[in-house]
């Protein structure tokens, strides 16, 4: 039986430093799941900087889409993050909501089918003013329902606020 934890903030709240302190915690081997592409220079860097922060006892995945494709039984996983990973469904589908919200609740169950530990970074991109783009209100609304569908079924919850975590549930 999974036990999942979510870990959801605004940008630079602290999510990634609170789950990789709480996974190693929990594990003196965790795996980070890296969900994200590398769409430009500084985002690479971006990554690059993430990568240096972690120290030897991580094992490393890289995987933009199928995480359930990965055997984490008895593993302690970090899933860093769920926006990156639902930008390739949604890029991919160019746009659709419905069939980007399948493809990654799909996803997800299959995970979560495993006996591990999963703690998943996401971000609360709806906190912000209305978004002028309707491409960005289109992913706002994915981002939303793919975080509500995965605390609903989390075991815990944590809200990062200026580098505070606050339980949720």
């Amino acid at each position: 039986m999974a036990k999942v934890i979510l870990i959801t903030g605004g940008q630079r709240s602290g999510k990634s430093s609170y789950a990789q302190n709480l996974a190693l915690e929990l594990s003196t081997n965790p795996i980070y799941l890296a969900t994200s592409r590398i769409w430009d220079d500084e985002h690479h860097q971006r990554i690059k900087r993430h990568q240096a922060d972690r120290g030897a006892e991580w094992a490393n995945i890289e995987e933009e889409k199928h995480i359930a494709q990965h055997d984490f039984n008895n593993r302690v996983v970090l899933i860093d993050c769920v926006t990156l990973w639902l930008t390739n469904f949604f890029f991919d589908n160019d746009s659709n909501i419905d069939k980007s919200l399948k493809e990654a609740k799909q996803q997800f169950e299959l995970l979560i089918k495993q006996d591990a530990t999963f703690l998943l970074v996401t971000n609360e991109i709806g906190l912000g003013s209305m978004p002028e783009n309707p491409i960005q209100r289109k992913f706002t609304d994915l981002q939303g329902w793919m975080n509500q569908y995965i605390a609903n079924v989390a075991n815990e919850v944590y809200l990062m606020v200026s580098g505070i975590p606050m339980k949720v549930k």
